[in-house]
Protein backbone atom coordinates (compact mmCIF):
# COMPACT_ATOMS: atom_id res chain seq x y z
CA UNK A 1 0.00 0.00 0.00
CA UNK A 2 1.05 3.38 -0.23
CA UNK A 3 1.10 5.59 3.11
CA UNK A 4 2.37 8.81 4.50
CA UNK A 5 5.19 7.82 7.16
CA UNK A 6 6.90 9.76 9.24
CA UNK A 7 10.62 8.54 9.82
CA UNK A 8 11.89 11.66 11.82
CA UNK A 9 10.53 14.44 14.04
CA UNK A 10 10.59 18.05 11.86
CA UNK A 11 8.16 20.02 9.34
CA UNK A 12 5.97 18.91 7.21
CA UNK A 13 8.19 18.18 5.03
CA UNK A 14 9.05 15.11 7.25
CA UNK A 15 5.85 13.70 5.91
CA UNK A 16 6.86 11.61 2.81
CA UNK A 17 4.79 9.43 0.55
CA UNK A 18 5.99 5.91 1.08
CA UNK A 19 5.18 1.99 0.22
CA UNK A 20 4.64 0.24 2.87
CA UNK A 21 3.53 -3.54 3.81
CA UNK A 22 -0.67 -4.17 3.57
CA UNK A 23 -1.97 -4.97 7.50
CA UNK A 24 -3.63 -8.12 7.86
CA UNK A 25 -6.45 -8.69 10.29
CA UNK A 26 -5.62 -10.51 13.40
CA UNK A 27 -8.13 -11.88 16.08
CA UNK A 28 -11.06 -9.39 16.56
CA UNK A 29 -9.80 -7.13 13.77
CA UNK A 30 -10.52 -5.45 10.43
CA UNK A 31 -8.30 -4.21 7.74
CA UNK A 32 -9.99 -0.80 6.14
CA UNK A 33 -9.44 0.27 2.40
CA UNK A 34 -9.63 4.19 3.29
CA UNK A 35 -11.58 6.55 0.73
CA UNK A 36 -10.37 9.71 2.71
CA UNK A 37 -8.69 10.65 6.18
CA UNK A 38 -8.84 13.84 8.06
CA UNK A 39 -6.08 15.45 9.87
CA UNK A 40 -6.22 16.97 13.49
CA UNK A 41 -3.90 19.09 15.47
CA UNK A 42 -2.38 16.12 17.29
CA UNK A 43 -1.01 14.86 14.36
CA UNK A 44 0.72 18.59 13.97
CA UNK A 45 2.17 17.92 17.63
CA UNK A 46 3.59 14.14 17.10
CA UNK A 47 5.63 15.78 13.72
CA UNK A 48 7.01 18.40 15.83
CA UNK A 49 8.41 16.27 18.95
CA UNK A 50 5.58 17.58 21.59
CA UNK A 51 3.30 14.79 22.33
CA UNK A 52 4.06 11.55 24.77
CA UNK A 53 5.22 8.28 23.43
CA UNK A 54 6.72 8.75 20.08
CA UNK A 55 7.49 6.01 18.36
CA UNK A 56 9.16 6.21 14.73
CA UNK A 57 8.15 5.13 12.29
CA UNK A 58 4.62 5.87 12.40
CA UNK A 59 1.81 6.32 9.84
CA UNK A 60 -0.08 9.10 11.75
CA UNK A 61 -3.84 9.92 11.29
CA UNK A 62 -6.76 9.58 13.37
CA UNK A 63 -9.93 10.03 11.49
CA UNK A 64 -10.72 7.89 8.79
CA UNK A 65 -13.60 6.32 6.24
CA UNK A 66 -13.51 3.53 4.13
CA UNK A 67 -14.90 -0.24 3.10
CA UNK A 68 -13.47 -3.12 4.67
CA UNK A 69 -11.89 -5.56 2.86
CA UNK A 70 -10.95 -8.37 5.59
CA UNK A 71 -11.63 -9.22 9.03
CA UNK A 72 -9.93 -11.15 11.67
CA UNK A 73 -11.34 -14.61 13.36
CA UNK A 74 -14.37 -13.93 15.31
CA UNK A 75 -15.66 -10.54 13.46
CA UNK A 76 -18.95 -10.95 11.76
CA UNK A 77 -18.00 -11.74 8.02
CA UNK A 78 -20.80 -9.44 6.74
CA UNK A 79 -18.62 -6.14 7.37
CA UNK A 80 -16.76 -6.82 4.10
CA UNK A 81 -17.93 -4.71 1.64
CA UNK A 82 -19.29 -2.41 4.01
CA UNK A 83 -18.94 1.22 3.88
CA UNK A 84 -17.50 2.51 7.40
CA UNK A 85 -16.04 5.58 9.68
CA UNK A 86 -13.65 4.50 12.24
CA UNK A 87 -13.90 5.43 15.51
CA UNK A 88 -10.12 6.61 16.97
CA UNK A 89 -11.22 6.14 20.29
CA UNK A 90 -9.48 2.53 21.31
CA UNK A 91 -10.38 0.27 24.44
CA UNK A 92 -11.42 2.98 26.03
CA UNK A 93 -12.57 0.37 29.22
CA UNK A 94 -15.39 -0.64 31.48
CA UNK A 95 -15.66 3.03 33.46
CA UNK A 96 -17.58 5.96 31.11
CA UNK A 97 -16.72 8.35 33.20
CA UNK A 98 -12.94 8.46 32.74
CA UNK A 99 -10.47 6.19 30.07
CA UNK A 100 -8.58 2.92 31.41
CA UNK A 101 -4.97 2.01 31.30
CA UNK A 102 -5.08 0.50 27.44
CA UNK A 103 -7.04 3.34 25.94
CA UNK A 104 -5.25 5.03 23.28
CA UNK A 105 -6.01 7.00 20.05
CA UNK A 106 -5.34 5.58 16.60
CA UNK A 107 -2.31 7.46 14.84
CA UNK A 108 0.25 6.85 17.54
CA UNK A 109 1.18 3.96 18.74
CA UNK A 110 -0.89 2.34 16.32
CA UNK A 111 -0.19 3.15 12.63
CA UNK A 112 -3.03 5.51 11.25
CA UNK A 113 -5.12 6.49 8.56
CA UNK A 114 -2.84 8.46 6.47
CA UNK A 115 -2.57 5.73 3.97
CA UNK A 116 -4.82 3.44 1.23
CA UNK A 117 -5.11 0.49 4.20
CA UNK A 118 -5.64 0.62 8.11
CA UNK A 119 -6.21 -2.04 10.75
CA UNK A 120 -8.02 -1.27 13.70
CA UNK A 121 -10.26 -3.56 16.06
CA UNK A 122 -13.72 -4.38 14.62
CA UNK A 123 -15.41 -2.93 17.10
CA UNK A 124 -14.39 0.31 16.56
CA UNK A 125 -16.17 -0.04 13.06
CA UNK A 126 -19.51 2.35 12.25
CA UNK A 127 -21.51 2.10 9.54
CA UNK A 128 -20.94 5.35 7.28
CA UNK A 129 -24.11 7.51 7.52
CA UNK A 130 -25.41 7.42 4.11
CA UNK A 131 -25.72 10.70 3.17
CA UNK A 132 -22.56 11.26 3.99
CA UNK A 133 -19.33 11.65 1.12
CA UNK A 134 -15.80 9.95 2.11
CA UNK A 135 -14.80 13.39 2.88
CA UNK A 136 -17.68 14.51 4.94
CA UNK A 137 -17.57 10.93 7.25
CA UNK A 138 -13.76 11.13 7.68
CA UNK A 139 -13.88 14.74 8.96
CA UNK A 140 -16.13 13.64 11.53
CA UNK A 141 -14.43 10.87 14.30
CA UNK A 142 -11.90 12.83 16.69
CA UNK A 143 -13.24 16.00 17.07
CA UNK A 144 -16.69 15.07 16.46
CA UNK A 145 -16.56 12.50 19.79
CA UNK A 146 -14.31 15.21 21.82
CA UNK A 147 -17.12 17.77 21.40
CA UNK A 148 -20.16 15.81 21.99
CA UNK A 149 -18.90 14.54 25.24
CA UNK A 150 -17.73 18.17 26.39
CA UNK A 151 -21.13 19.73 25.30
CA UNK A 152 -23.56 16.66 26.23
CA UNK A 153 -21.67 14.04 28.97
CA UNK A 154 -19.58 16.38 30.93
CA UNK A 155 -21.44 20.39 30.38
CA UNK A 156 -25.09 18.14 30.38
CA UNK A 157 -26.47 20.99 28.00
CA UNK A 158 -29.74 22.10 28.09
CA UNK A 159 -31.78 23.99 25.53
CA UNK A 160 -32.04 27.01 25.52
CA UNK A 161 -28.60 27.53 27.30
CA UNK A 162 -25.54 29.43 26.15
CA UNK A 163 -22.50 28.47 25.28
CA UNK A 164 -19.25 30.01 24.74
CA UNK A 165 -16.85 27.74 22.04
CA UNK A 166 -13.39 29.25 21.86
CA UNK A 167 -11.17 29.39 19.36
CA UNK A 168 -14.04 28.88 16.63
CA UNK A 169 -12.70 27.32 13.41
CA UNK A 170 -10.46 24.34 14.83
CA UNK A 171 -11.44 21.02 14.47
CA UNK A 172 -13.19 20.33 17.78
CA UNK A 173 -14.37 24.01 18.07
CA UNK A 174 -16.44 23.48 15.01
CA UNK A 175 -18.14 20.84 15.61
CA UNK A 176 -18.94 22.13 19.18
CA UNK A 177 -20.66 25.60 17.10
CA UNK A 178 -22.53 22.82 15.01
CA UNK A 179 -23.70 20.94 18.40
CA UNK A 180 -24.61 22.85 20.41
CA UNK A 181 -27.02 24.85 17.56
CA UNK A 182 -28.04 21.29 17.08
CA UNK A 183 -29.62 20.99 21.01
CA UNK A 184 -31.39 24.29 20.85
CA UNK A 185 -28.70 26.35 22.78
CA UNK A 186 -27.73 29.79 22.23
CA UNK A 187 -24.02 30.00 20.93
CA UNK A 188 -21.38 32.99 20.98
CA UNK A 189 -17.61 32.58 19.71
CA UNK A 190 -14.48 33.63 20.17
CA UNK A 191 -11.70 33.99 17.28
CA UNK A 192 -8.00 35.44 16.76
CA UNK A 193 -9.95 36.71 12.85
CA UNK A 194 -12.91 38.14 12.62
CA UNK A 195 -13.31 36.43 9.05
CA UNK A 196 -13.83 33.10 11.33
CA UNK A 197 -16.33 35.20 13.64
CA UNK A 198 -17.84 35.99 10.79
CA UNK A 199 -18.07 32.55 9.49
CA UNK A 200 -19.28 31.43 12.41
CA UNK A 201 -22.18 33.48 12.45
CA UNK A 202 -23.22 32.63 8.78
CA UNK A 203 -23.52 28.76 10.75
CA UNK A 204 -25.87 30.53 13.40
CA UNK A 205 -23.67 31.87 16.12
CA UNK A 206 -25.02 34.79 17.92
CA UNK A 207 -21.98 36.37 17.82
CA UNK A 208 -18.10 36.88 19.03
CA UNK A 209 -15.18 38.44 20.11
CA UNK A 210 -11.69 38.29 18.85
CA UNK A 211 -9.51 37.32 21.93
CA UNK A 212 -6.35 39.42 20.05
CA UNK A 213 -8.47 42.46 21.00
CA UNK A 214 -8.11 44.03 24.50
CA UNK A 215 -11.82 43.70 26.62
CA UNK A 216 -12.71 40.44 24.66
CA UNK A 217 -14.23 39.16 27.86
CA UNK A 218 -16.43 42.22 28.52
CA UNK A 219 -17.60 41.92 25.04
CA UNK A 220 -18.21 38.65 25.63
CA UNK A 221 -20.02 38.95 28.71
CA UNK A 222 -22.32 41.54 26.60
CA UNK A 223 -23.07 39.20 24.11
CA UNK A 224 -24.26 36.86 26.62
CA UNK A 225 -26.33 39.18 29.77
CA UNK A 226 -24.61 37.71 32.40
CA UNK A 227 -22.10 35.25 31.04
CA UNK A 228 -22.74 31.82 29.71
CA UNK A 229 -24.04 29.08 31.00
CA UNK A 230 -21.11 26.63 29.44
CA UNK A 231 -17.65 27.40 27.87
CA UNK A 232 -15.87 24.63 26.07
CA UNK A 233 -12.31 25.63 25.74
CA UNK A 234 -9.23 24.43 24.41
CA UNK A 235 -7.00 27.06 24.92
CA UNK A 236 -5.95 26.48 28.63
CA UNK A 237 -3.35 28.90 29.80
CA UNK A 238 -3.96 32.68 28.30
CA UNK A 239 -8.04 32.13 28.52
CA UNK A 240 -9.08 30.44 31.30
CA UNK A 241 -8.56 33.78 33.90
CA UNK A 242 -11.09 35.61 31.92
CA UNK A 243 -13.35 32.35 31.42
CA UNK A 244 -13.51 32.33 35.49
CA UNK A 245 -14.43 36.09 34.84
CA UNK A 246 -17.20 35.46 32.40
CA UNK A 247 -18.91 32.03 33.07
CA UNK A 248 -22.38 32.60 35.04
CA UNK A 249 -22.79 32.44 38.37
CA UNK A 250 -23.35 28.07 38.52
CA UNK A 251 -21.95 27.50 34.78
CA UNK A 252 -19.65 24.77 33.49
CA UNK A 253 -16.37 24.99 31.96
CA UNK A 254 -15.33 22.18 29.86
CA UNK A 255 -11.99 22.02 28.86
CA UNK A 256 -10.30 19.17 26.53
CA UNK A 257 -6.84 21.05 25.36
CA UNK A 258 -4.25 23.54 26.22
CA UNK A 259 -3.22 24.96 23.12
CA UNK A 260 -1.39 27.95 24.49
CA UNK A 261 -0.28 26.22 27.73
CA UNK A 262 -1.64 23.73 30.39
CA UNK A 263 -0.33 25.92 33.77
CA UNK A 264 -2.21 29.20 34.63
CA UNK A 265 -3.17 30.72 37.28
CA UNK A 266 -6.69 30.52 38.86
CA UNK A 267 -7.85 32.97 40.84
CA UNK A 268 -9.82 29.82 42.95
CA UNK A 269 -12.38 32.40 44.44
CA UNK A 270 -14.27 32.66 41.31
CA UNK A 271 -14.47 28.87 41.61
CA UNK A 272 -15.80 28.76 44.84
CA UNK A 273 -18.04 31.90 45.35
CA UNK A 274 -19.45 31.53 41.53
CA UNK A 275 -20.41 28.00 42.25
CA UNK A 276 -17.87 26.92 39.00
CA UNK A 277 -18.07 23.67 37.61
CA UNK A 278 -14.77 23.08 36.04
CA UNK A 279 -14.64 19.86 34.04
CA UNK A 280 -12.11 17.87 31.94
CA UNK A 281 -12.51 15.91 29.08
CA UNK A 282 -10.65 13.44 26.77
CA UNK A 283 -12.51 12.03 23.50
CA UNK A 284 -15.53 9.27 24.81
CA UNK A 285 -16.65 6.57 24.78
CA UNK A 286 -18.15 3.73 22.30
CA UNK A 287 -21.67 4.41 23.44
CA UNK A 288 -21.05 8.96 22.67
CA UNK A 289 -19.31 7.68 19.43
CA UNK A 290 -22.64 6.02 18.28
CA UNK A 291 -24.70 8.42 19.94
CA UNK A 292 -22.53 11.65 17.98
CA UNK A 293 -22.42 9.82 14.63
CA UNK A 294 -26.29 9.53 14.92
CA UNK A 295 -26.66 13.30 14.50
CA UNK A 296 -25.63 13.11 10.97
CA UNK A 297 -28.34 11.02 9.86
CA UNK A 298 -30.46 13.82 11.03
CA UNK A 299 -29.07 16.50 8.80
CA UNK A 300 -25.65 17.94 9.96
CA UNK A 301 -23.52 18.31 7.39
CA UNK A 302 -19.36 18.68 9.02
CA UNK A 303 -17.54 22.02 8.04
CA UNK A 304 -14.77 20.99 5.58
CA UNK A 305 -11.85 23.84 5.44
CA UNK A 306 -10.09 22.28 2.42
CA UNK A 307 -9.07 18.75 0.90
CA UNK A 308 -5.86 17.76 -0.21
CA UNK A 309 -4.81 14.53 -1.97
CA UNK A 310 -3.03 11.77 -0.09
CA UNK A 311 0.07 12.30 -1.11
CA UNK A 312 0.06 16.33 -0.33
CA UNK A 313 -0.12 15.65 3.28
CA UNK A 314 2.75 17.86 3.77
CA UNK A 315 0.90 20.56 2.42
CA UNK A 316 -2.35 20.44 4.48
CA UNK A 317 -0.19 20.14 7.59
CA UNK A 318 1.03 23.64 6.16
CA UNK A 319 -2.14 24.65 6.28
CA UNK A 320 -2.61 23.47 9.24
CA UNK A 321 0.54 24.87 10.99
CA UNK A 322 -0.87 28.49 9.31
CA UNK A 323 -3.83 27.87 11.41
CA UNK A 324 -5.77 29.91 8.60
CA UNK A 325 -8.50 26.78 8.40
CA UNK A 326 -12.01 26.87 9.00
CA UNK A 327 -13.65 23.61 9.45
CA UNK A 328 -11.64 20.43 8.82
CA UNK A 329 -8.53 19.92 6.76
CA UNK A 330 -9.20 16.47 4.78
CA UNK A 331 -7.14 14.00 2.61
CA UNK A 332 -8.75 11.99 -0.28
CA UNK A 333 -7.74 8.58 -1.46
CA UNK A 334 -8.25 7.33 -4.89
CA UNK A 335 -8.72 3.83 -4.49
CA UNK A 336 -6.43 1.02 -6.30
CA UNK A 337 -6.57 -0.08 -9.82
Amino acid sequence: MQAIVLRELGGPERLVLETAADPAPGPGEAVVRLRAAALNRRDAWIRQGQYAGIRLPIILGSDGAGEVTAVGEGVDRAWPGTAVVINPSLEWGPDSRAQGPSFRILGLPDHGTYAELVKVPAANLYRKPASLSWEAAAAIPLAGLTAYRALVTRARLQPGETVLVTGVGGGVATFALLFALHLGARVVVTSGSDAKIARARELGAAGGANYRLDGWGQAIARLTDGGPHVIVDSAGREAFPTLLEVVRPGGRIVTFGATTGSASTVEVRRVFWKQVDILGSTMGTPEEFSSMLALFDRGLEPVIDRTFPLAAAADAHRRMDQADQFGKLVLTIQPQA
